[in-house]
């Protein structure tokens, strides 16, 4: 296994480099390619302030130089070996250990990481509420419909989830503002943000008019979890049977839902609100991965029911429970890890409409600016990036693999 992480980690390198010269080299081909004349193009400028507005670019970020040359320059930019250019531009000397660079923005004039560093945050908090609630939800509800394969609950949810799965996210986020966003309708949600402007200077937790409503106001939606799960695995609750998760999740709903009519709140404090502003993007973020993983858990725990093995697990009398989680679903978690590897380059790539739609600076619409602005350091750092966390998602996701089935060997 040491050897396999090596040989994987040794050609890291080498296949980014591939990737970004594929990049380059589609962008140094396109109309205009990789120039200041491209960049200055329909700005409706003088003759003279054209002129001197190319020769900037070109002086500034070596735009005037052939192509090959400038991806050279950009590699040395990004490297922590090579050389050090001088006050011209020029590189010269030996190579030396130099702060890899990632270069200028085009279109923002700042350094390519301080614009990483103010987006990244966002499509973070998205996927850290969106990633969960898709892998949660579709194991309960994959798991619970192989379960009863046939049943009602089975069909209600196969019928769901194909809907669901159908409907594209542009569409799903423009119905869920009208419906639930807008002034002409229920208003329930802000119509995008991340908080309002009076939420920047309020508090962080909620404030309470007294001590009893303050221990109400925690106290209570977890009460109705620890209840919910209860009923659910007592049998008599009828939808919280489909598993432990998906009754939590319920009986958190029910306690919000009763914290917001019972208890009296004086400020909703500037985690509620950034929560607040959340739901509508997570929603929309997660419903189409959520349908296409839970129709994908039941079916292959369906194949593993009907396996040999499952059936000699029976007939020796071993509990159902155990039989499922402990044999059938380690091998149903084989296509789930094949779907996780690509989680990690949709932090940047996957949030595109979500964020263009409710108005959140992420790193899915700073791809649309810099591509639509021909920003060359801003999409050669973002194919960099998307591109190291996609050799990672399969790194980890071959680790897994061996973790899930000890017949894997990397040797």
């Amino acid at each position: 296994m040491i050897a396999y992480l090596v040989r994987r980690l040794m050609w890291l390198v080498p296949t980014l480099i591939g990737i970004t010269l594929v990049v380059f080299a589609v962008m140094a081909a396109s109309p205009g390619g990789i120039s200041a004349a491209a960049l200055v193009e329909g700005q409706n400028l003088e003759p003279e302030a054209k002129k001197a507005l190319t020769d900037y670019y070109n002086r500034r970020y070596g735009l005037d130089q052939p192509a090959a040359v400038q991806y050279l320059r950009w590699l040395n930019q990004i490297s922590p070996l090579g050389w050090e250019p001088d006050a011209n531009g020029t590189l010269s000397g030996l190579p030396t250990l130099k702060r890899p660079d990632l270069g200028v923005s085009f279109r923002y004039g700042r350094p390519v990481i301080e614009l990483l560093a103010e987006r990244l945050p966002v499509t973070l908090l998205l996927n850290l509420f969106s990633i969960p609630l898709i892998y949660l939800g579709a194991i309960a509800i994959g798991v619970r419909a192989a379960e009863r394969a046939g049943g009602r609950f089975d069909q209600v949810t196969s019928l769901t989830l194909l809907t669901l799965w159908s409907a594209p996210p542009m569409l799903v986020g423009v119905l869920l503002i009208g419906f639930f966003a807008s002034s002409d309708a229920l208003s329930w949600f802000p119509t995008g943000g991340l908080s309002q402007r009076q939420a920047l200077d309020a508090p962080f937790w909620p404030v309470t008019e007294s001590l009893t409503s303050w221990l109400l106001l925690w106290l209570l939606p977890l009460g109705t979890m620890a209840a919910a799960v209860t009923l659910g695995r007592s049998g008599r609750w009828h939808w919280g049977k489909c598993h432990p998760v998906v009754s939590a999740l319920l009986g958190l709903a029910l306690g919000l839902i009763a914290v917001r009519l019972f208890v009296p709140v004086t400020n909703p404090g500037f985690f509620a609100d950034r929560l607040w502003h959340l739901v509508l993007p997570v929603v929309t973020l997660a419903y189409g991965g959520l349908a296409f993983l839970a129709k994908l858990t039941r079916a292959t725990l369906l194949e593993q029911l009907a396996s040999d093995y499952a059936r000699t697990a029976r007939a020796k009398g071993v509990p159902p429970e155990q039989i499922l989680w402990h044999h059938l679903f380690r091998n149903a978690l084989l296509p789930l890890i094949t779907v996780a590897s690509s989680l990690l380059p949709s932090l940047i790539a996957g949030s595109v409409i979500v964020e263009t739609l409710f108005s959140l600076d992420g790193m899915g619409k700073l791809a649309v600016e810099a591509v639509q602005a021909r920003d060359r350091e801003l999409i050669l750092a973002l194919t960099l990036l998307s591109g190291f966390l996609t050799l990672v998602g399969y790194l980890l996701a071959d680790l897994a693999y061996a973790i899930a089935d000890p017949r894997i060997r990397y040797e």
